[in-house]
C-alpha cells in the first residue's frame, strides 16, 4: 500500500490518502482510505509506515507528529513539541523510535508506540534532515543535517551558512562531531544500513557519500 499527503489548494483541504497499490486492474488509483488533516491540522509535509501497517504516522507544518489508525482512519495521538514545521521524519532500525527534523533549529526522539518526545538535539540553524543509526546499541548516535535557508544562501559563506552534518549521542544529546563537504543546505540524509557510513543530500545539488574510518569505532563518550 502506497501513503501520501495532499497539499491545502483549490479551496480542497489537506488529506492523507491510503491506495492499495497490489489492485493491478484498477488504474485510477481509488483509495482504500482518505481522511481529512485540515482543517482541523495543519496539512502533512511527510507521512511514514508504523510497524506491521497498523497505523501511520505524519508530520506537519505547526510541527505536530500525529498517529492515524488504518482501520478506522481517525486520529490516535497527536505529539506537539516543535514550533515549526517538521521537515523529515525517519524511523530507527528497529522500528521502535521515530527522529524528526523542524525548521525551530531542532531534531527531536520521539516514542513511537507512545509519540512522547524523548531526547532534544539543539543546533543554531534550520534542521532539514535527521537519522539514527542502524547501530544504535554499540554507537549510539544520530547525525542531522540542515544549515541556512536557501533563499540566503548566495549572501554567505559555507562557514558561517553552517552546512556541516552534525552527530549527536543519542542519550545525552551532546554533539561529538561535525563533517563538512556541502555548500548549501542538507536536504536528506540517512546512514547506511550496516551503519558504516551515511549519505547526504544538498541544495548545492551533491550527494555526499562518507565512510566512517577506524577513529569512529574507537571513540568512547566520556560519561
Amino acid at each position: 500500500m502506497i501513503a501520501y499527503t495532499t497539499d491545502k489548494m483549490m479551496g480542497q483541504n489537506s488529506e492523507l490518502v491510503i491506495i492499495d497499490c497490489r489492485e493491478a486492474n484498477d488504474t485510477d488509483g481509488t483509495p482504500i482510505m482518505r481522511t481529512q488533516v485540515t482543517p482541523s491540522n495543519s496539512k502533512a509535509l511527510s507521512v511514514l509506515w508504523g510497524p506491521l501497517d497498523e497505523f501511520v504516522v505524519t508530520g506537519h507544518e505547526d510541527g505536530c507528529v500525529i498517529k492515524w489508525d488504518m482501520r478506522t482512519g481517525k486520529k490516535m495521538i497527536v505529539g506537539q513539541e516543535h514550533t515549526k514545521q517538521i521537515k523529515d521524519m525517519q524511523l530507527s532500525h528497529d522500528g521502535m523510535m521515530l527522529i524528526t527534523a523542524s525548521k525551530d533549529t531542532t531534531a527531536r526522539l520521539w516514542d513511537l508506540d507512545t509519540l512522547k518526545a524523548l531526547k532534544l538535539y539543539q543546533t543554531d540553524r534550520p534542521v532539514n534532515s535527521a537519522a539514527i543509526t542502524p547501530l544504535v546499541d554499540k554507537y549510539p548516535h544520530v547525525v542531522v543535517g540542515g544549515g541556512q535557508e536557501a533563499m540566503d544562501v548566495t549572501t554567505t559563506s559555507s562557514r558561517i551558512g553552517k552546512f556541516d552534518a552534525r552527530f549527536f549521542h543519542l542519550v545525552f544529546e551532546e554533539e561529538f562531531a561535525r563533517v563538512k563537504g556541502h555548500f548549501g543546505p542538507i536536504n536528506s540524509i540517512s546512514f547506511h544500513p550496516n551503519g558504516r557510513g551515511y549519505a547526504s543530500g544538498g541544495e548545492d545539488g551533491y550527494v555526499r557519500v562518507h565512510v566512517f574510518d577506524d577513529s569512529y569505532y574507537q571513540f568512547r563518550f566520556d560519561y
